[in-house]
């Protein structure tokens, strides 16, 4: 064989060697591509696949000024990629620690776990395919000023998620109102639950590739969908008037240590609500620390006996049937009554009364006055006209948890309920629906819906939806109302049972109520809810305020709450509050209203009694 030439064998096993060398390689291509292809691409895509979720910011809740009450504050969670970090970030991780506020050795410890190797498929065969470590958190809740100095530092890899966390400037202000989102960012109760299809917005996403060093790859967008942010609701609560209302509970609270109170403010001819507030209340950015019991919206959700400012229904009646005039006379020294052939007993009196006019039964509160109108209207027509008041049933809140009191038809009274009612007694409503009875006559007969929202707008403050007055049904003529109007002026007047509310300048129109609460299934003496319901100027009614205080019995003076005394004057010092803040303008002469408030059906003096 010439030398010039390697031998046969030297070439077959150069041949063979480059033969299966390309073999291996084309087999693990097999391998890879067509065996494990989909082990392989569920780790790739583990490892470069980015899936990130943009959340929409929730809108505000803002008073009909344009005050926040609710809003949202934007924060980011902090934290780094072991696999992006650079050698020369280490210097800069003291500050990183500051900003934070971790230690140095917990940043350390983030940035020294690395993702793992992939394992082979046998490894993989009894277990789950572990994922890369691609982010540890750092820090959580950290404000946008703080995270543009975590930026300014350019330590690559370390990054955050936004997030927003929902908080109440004013805390406790209109806490039964506006609600709260609790630690799950769901709304649990008020304006958040009922208006959250407005508020909570909508998240967006993004979907793409990182690279080997987790830097979003933006070529490999597939989805991009930007968040859209929560709309604005604009209620029609004003601050300074809820900021007045809730002072005025806190002073009760003080003086009077009650189960509890609320009290209410309403625009006289819309409805609207201007102010509601109970005590006691809650912080809304703590109320995880409040009792369950403080929660409730008692406004809403709890019902009294409302004592004497039950009489206007009775007395309504009978003036809107034509029955009686302000003068008409009763005799209200009388113990018994005849009734559809049965002899009643008349309630008792807190002073004794002989003959009063219809006017009288009024200003003075006589249980036996509004008995006797009562009847005279007969049980189904009576009953008829406690349901236009509204009694029970809901009022049309938009809340959940309202209630619709306790009443009775007329099939199921007992023989004294026809005589216990008209004061009071044997029915039971919330301070709302007494609230909007009294309504009723300051707005000129009609029975208006509660109304709390009144604009719904974008985050430019664009009209979204303009929530327009419901409707209402009239419970008496305009001409009826108005002569109420004038005999609820002689409760506060010097003969009435409420001097105490009586504004120099003004016209004020109202009843008192001293309830008996029910314990152990007795009428206690010891036990009272003290309300004042009134509204003014009486000739050109603008605002209706309730003030009513449940068991303040045991600091009040001779151990009983009378509404006079109680609740009366908060009525004053809140009408003379925003009386100055709604400009409100008085309608009689000074002179007259020192004279006593004189009403256009003369009163003639008599004792006004603790109603």
């Amino acid at each position: 064989m010439s030398r010039g030439f390697a031998s046969n064998y030297r070439i077959v096993l150069l041949a063979a060697g480059i033969f299966l060398s390309f073999g291996g390689v084309g087999a693990r291509l097999v391998q890879l591509h067509v065996l494990e292809r989909d082990d392989l691409l569920k780790y790739v895509e583990q490892a470069r696949r980015s899936f990130v979720v943009e959340n929409a910011r929730r809108g505000n809740i803002r008073d009909a000024r344009g005050e926040i009450l609710a809003t949202s504050l934007t924060l980011t969670d902090v934290g780094l990629d072991p696999q992006a970090l650079r050698p020369g970030d280490e210097a800069r991780w003291p500050a990183l620690a500051r900003l934070l506020g971790v230690s140095v050795a917990d940043i350390r410890a983030a940035a020294g776990r690395r993702a793992p190797a992939a394992p082979a498929p046998a490894a993989r065969a009894d277990g789950p395919d572990p994922k890369p470590v691609q982010w540890v958190k750092l820090a959580e809740g950290i404000e946008e000023s703080v995270y543009d100095q975590v930026r300014q530092l350019d330590i690559r890899g370390v990054y955050g998620n936004r997030h927003y966390r929902r908080v109440y400037p004013h805390n406790a202000m209109a806490a039964h109102l506006i609600g709260y989102v609790n630690r799950e960012n769901v709304p649990a109760a008020g304006v958040e639950r009922y208006m959250d299809f407005f508020l909570r917005g909508h998240d967006g996403w993004r979907e793409s590739e990182r690279d080997g060093r987790r830097q979003e790859l933006a070529q490999f967008q597939t989805r991009d969908v930007p968040p859209i942010d929560g709309y604005d609701v604009v209620l029609s609560i004003d601050s300074f008037v809820q900021h007045v209302v809730e002072g005025e509970l806190l002073e009760i609270g003080r003086a009077y240590a009650p189960e509890k109170a609320t009290i209410i403010v309403s625009d006289a001819q819309t409805g609207y609500i201007l102010g509601l507030a109970n005590y006691p209340s809650f912080n809304l950015n703590e109320f995880n620390r409040a009792p369950l019991g403080v929660l409730r919206n008692y406004a809403i959700d709890d019902v009294f006996e409302p004592g004497s400012t039950f009489k206007i229904v009775a007395a309504s009646g009978a003036l809107n049937e034509g029955l009686v005039t302000p003068e008409s006379a009763f005799d209200c020294g009388l113990t018994e009554i005849e009734y559809h052939g049965r002899h009643l007993r008349l309630p008792r009196e807190d002073h004794p009364f002989a003959e009063l006019t219809v006017a009288e039964i009024i200003s003075h509160s006589s249980n036996r006055g509004a008995a006797q109108l009562a009847m005279l209207l007969g049980d189904q027509r009576y009953y008829g006209y406690v349901r236009a008041f509204g009694f029970g049933e809901k009022t049309g809140f938009p809340f959940g948890g309202e209630v619709d009191g306790i009443l009775a038809a007329p099939k199921d009274w007992d023989g004294l309920t026809i005589t216990r009612m008209p004061m009071g007694q044997s029915v039971a409503a919330t301070p709302l629906q007494v609230h909007y009875a009294m309504g009723a006559i300051a707005n000129g007969g009609m029975l208006l819906h509660p109304q709390l929202f009144r604009q719904v707008r974008d985050e430019d403050g664009s009209l979204v939806f303009d929530f327009s007055e419901l409707p209402n049904r009239r419970v008496m003529t305009e001409r009826t109302a108005r002569t109420m109007a004038r005999l609820l002026q002689g409760v506060a007047s010097r003969d009435g049972t409420a001097v105490e509310a009586a504004i120099p300048g003004f016209e004020v129109a109202g009843k008192t109520g001293t309830s008996q609460k029910v314990i152990d299934g007795r009428y206690s003496e010891r036990h009272h809810v003290a309300s004042f319901v009134g509204f003014f100027p009486a000739s050109r009614p603008r605002l209706v305020i309730s003030v009513i205080v449940d068991d303040a019995d045991a600091r009040c003076p001779g151990g009983q709450a009378y509404g006079h005394a109680v609740a009366a004057p908060v009525f004053k010092r809140i009408a003379e509050q925003l009386i100055q803040y709604l400009d409100i303008k008085p309608v009689i002469d000074p002179g007259d209203a020192r004279r006593g408030y004189a009403v256009q059906f003369p009163l003639r003096p008599g004792p006004g009694g603790p109603r």
